[in-house]
């Protein structure tokens, strides 16, 4: 029997090696696959047309894992680029001589409207440099259509249509849930966060007052820059857009063409009619044209300079938590690290510090915070924030020595919560599950998640967010040069944008990455002698690899099926990532 279990055993141990080896030759040769391919440098034939259709969602920073967008479920791969690669290659484009034009060829593009604010930006550069953009969708959302407008034509499929609407955010609340579970969520806020609407999905069932007039604020803000865009873009009235979108006006080619919202109903084939004379291309010809993620792989023709002296950019997006973070989230000891590694390093001469964030832990953020106050003092600090720097995210922003926001950036929300659940009616009611303890204090029980807060332990966790309220609001007026009480009337967690936001003194000047490195660059006197160095630095192959193996591959497999439910499925591991004092902007909406 004794020699029977040995064999067993050792069949079995035999069996998850065997297994380990095999799923580590697999990911290492798709790995191998996909890095052979993206180092492959890539040949431009003149007259080329560069393709520009992105699919997957775009960050501020170009992911280097070899497994980021591999879809698992038809091992399919499409890397996504990152805002800062495409704002890199559209310069590139400018400067290539072999480079005609740049055809747009998106109905909807997965980004918020900061982000696509950066590149429309980056392409009017483009545009302005005498080269053309011609831009095709079978239909236009709002997002793409706004990219699309700054092109020098504009097409659509003959039965196409463009979702030309106004703005409209949609907010998730929980509290009917929490009631059936009879799971009872404590709040926190402390007594002047009104529009700390953060905590409102677990306490309302719809929007409070505040939280609505903060919103309607919000998307009025939003809204009047696209249009205004637009109008200048199409020679279009901003009253006449407006009251387009309110009648639905764009449901086919042939209004959109009589509102001059495109210049032609085509189908692609004519489309590819109209490149070739762009690009002086004989019809019977092909069309030479290059997507734009094999373009990141095209020699440069811009010198750059051969320089050691370095300007570090610095990018946090995700949540703020606690620990080491992920490219999905601002881990204070990994952030921390990071700005700590750039300030000692004697060839990093000025940092930009691009915050992409919605906030989270309080004493994470504080903790980063401390880091930008000391690199503060040794070299210039500048911001640059992306969609959203709010709450925790603009705490960690305060000590810069400047700060950019672009003019749709949501940022502001100063202010904190605390949220404590009580699982005692769902353990207790619903799974007949009872709990006792015993103590050796009176308030040993604090924080005892399995019952309701004494009188007492509410007070003294009120006493808490007052006290940290109050430290964000002493931290702004001192890093702001503002008065205590003009920035209490502004806080109360109240979100802002960018526009609003420098009117505000929140941040100093509107503009983009590319402006906040500008900035830095002259505040540091390295004329055009510098180079861009990315923290935080990258992790070694192996561990990427490691890491896809222990629980990343199954979070991508997730999202693949999940695909637009997806974000449900982040909201729910948000939640249950949240400890301690929250700095947080409002995590349940969406703005469309």
């Amino acid at each position: 029997m004794k020699d029977f279990i040995k064999f067993m055993f050792a069949s079995f141990l035999g069996t998850l090696l065997t297994m380990i080896i095999i799923s580590l030759l697999f990911f290492g040769m798709i790995a191998g696959v996909v890095a052979l391919a993206e180092s492959e440098e890539v040949e431009i034939e003149p007259n080329t047309v560069l393709h520009i259709s992105w699919t997957t969602q775009i960050k501020d920073r170009s992911s280097d894992n070899p497994f980021e967008g591999f879809n698992f479920a038809d091992m399919s791969a499409e890397k996504p680029v990152g805002l800062n690669d495409i704002l890199k290659n559209i310069e590139k484009a400018i400067h290539d001589p072999d480079i005609r034009g740049i055809f747009l060829d998106m109905e909807s593009i997965p980004a918020r409207g900061t982000t696509i604010e950066e590149i429309r930006n980056k392409l009017m550069e483009f545009k302005e440099s005498g080269k053309f953009i011609l831009s095709y969708g079978n239909s236009y959302d709002q997002g793409a259509y706004y990219l699309a407008s700054l092109a020098d034509n504009i097409y659509m499929n003959p039965e196409g249509l463009i979702l030309f609407k106004g703005l409209h955010a949609q907010l998730t609340f929980l509290k009917g849930l929490l009631d059936k579970i009879d799971v009872e969520m404590q709040i926190v806020r402390g007594p002047n966060n009104k529009y700390k609407s953060a905590v409102e999905p677990l306490m309302l069932d719809k929007m409070s007052e505040a939280n609505r007039e903060q919103f309607t604020v919000l998307l009025n803000s939003i809204w009047g820059k696209i249009v205004l865009a637009i109008s200048q873009s199409r020679g279009i009235g901003i009253e006449d857009l407006n009251t387009i979108a309110d009648n639905l006006d764009l449901t086919t080619s042939e209004k959109a063409l009589k509102l001059n919202f495109i210049d032609g109903a085509l189908f692609r084939d004519q489309v590819y009619d109209k490149l070739k004379e762009l690009t002086d291309t004989d019809k019977d010809d092909d069309l030479e044209m290059v997507s734009f993620g094999s373009y990141v792989n095209a020699k440069s023709h811009k010198k750059e300079p051969s320089a050691k002296d370095r300007v570090a950019v610095i990018y946090a997006q995700g949540d703020i938590i606690q620990g080491k973070g992920d490219p999905n989230s601002i881990g204070a000891e990994t952030m921390a690290k990071a700005i700590r590694v750039a300030r000692k390093s004697e060839k990093v001469k000025a940092i930009v510090f691009r915050v992409n964030s919605p906030g989270g832990d309080a004493l994470a953020s504080d903790i980063i915070r401390r880091e930008v106050e000391l690199a503060k003092e040794a070299k210039p600090f500048v911001v640059s924030m992306g969609d959203v720097a709010a709450s925790g995210g603009y705490w960690i922003s305060t000590n810069a020595d400047y700060i950019f926001a672009q003019p749709t950036t949501i940022t502001g929300s100063i202010g904190v919560f605390g949220v404590i659940p009580n699982f005692q009616g769902l353990f207790n009611k619903k799974l007949g599950i009872t709990f006792d303890n015993v103590m050796t204090n009176k308030n040993s029980d604090f924080i005892d998640v399995m019952k309701p807060m004494s009188e007492f332990q509410h007070r003294k966790l009120d006493e808490l967010i007052i006290k940290i309220y109050d430290d964000f609001v002493s931290l702004v007026a001192e890093t702001r040069d503002l008065d205590p009480g003009f920035v209490d009337g502004i806080a109360r967690g109240r979100v802002w944008t960018g526009v609003d936001a420098k009117e505000l003194g929140l941040v100093d000047e509107l503009g983009g990455l590319e402006d906040a490195i500008a900035y830095a660059v002259e505040q540091a006197d390295l004329g055009d002698k510098y180079r861009i160095r990315e923290y935080p630095l990258r992790k070694p192959f192996f561990k990427q690899m490691m890491e896809e193996l222990t629980g990343q591959a199954r979070a991508r497999i997730i999202g693949d099926e999940l695909n637009e439910f997806k974000t449900y499925y982040d909201q729910i591991q948000t939640i249950q990532k949240m400890e301690g004092v929250q700095a947080r902007l409002p995590f349940f909406y969406s703005i469309n």
